[in-house]
């Protein structure tokens, strides 16, 4: 897996949040593709078109207006062309119910958003390489959960 190139997707409706990911992103020494959509519905709706591509890897941002993070994970999870997808959710939010909420509802990491852009890079690196270690066929979901 050293050579794969991870597929990542980001979901929010933060456009601010969303340069500063991709902007992380672009400093780690992972081999990535980022594509951001600034919406839930845009997430379900681009998610719904590809056939072939899908991510391997979405941040999902829980506190969306319209179709929220939660919203967007029980549709992916339920979807049997999405449900594979390595889904972490992130919020400003530390809720212990959040964080409770989005597990049972299949998300694989719980990331509340780090206040410096150190961190915010130290964390999307850990997630990226757990990301990697995932698409192992030896790694089973029902075994699996990251929580940051």
């Amino acid at each position: 897996m050293k050579n794969a190139t991870l597929h990542i997707l980001i979901a929010d409706d933060d456009e601010a949040d969303r340069l500063v990911f991709i902007e992380a992103f672009s400093e780690l020494k992972t081999n990535t593709i980022v594509e951001a959509v600034n919406s839930g519905v845009q997430l379900m709706t681009w998610l719904d078109k590809k056939t072939v591509n899908l991510p391997a890897l979405i941040f999902l941002d829980l506190n969306m207006p319209g179709k929220d993070g939660l919203q967007c994970l029980k549709q992916i999870r339920k979807d049997k062309k999405l449900k594979d997808i390595f889904v972490a959710i992130y919020s400003t939010s530390s809720s212990e119910k959040d964080m409770e909420e989005t597990f049972l509802n299949g998300a694989n990491v719980y990331i509340t958003k780090p206040s410096d852009f150190n961190t915010l890079k130290n964390v999307l690196e850990r997630v990226v390489k757990t990301t990697f270690l995932y698409q192992d066929n030896t790694m089973k979901r029902e075994n699996f959960l990251l929580r940051l």
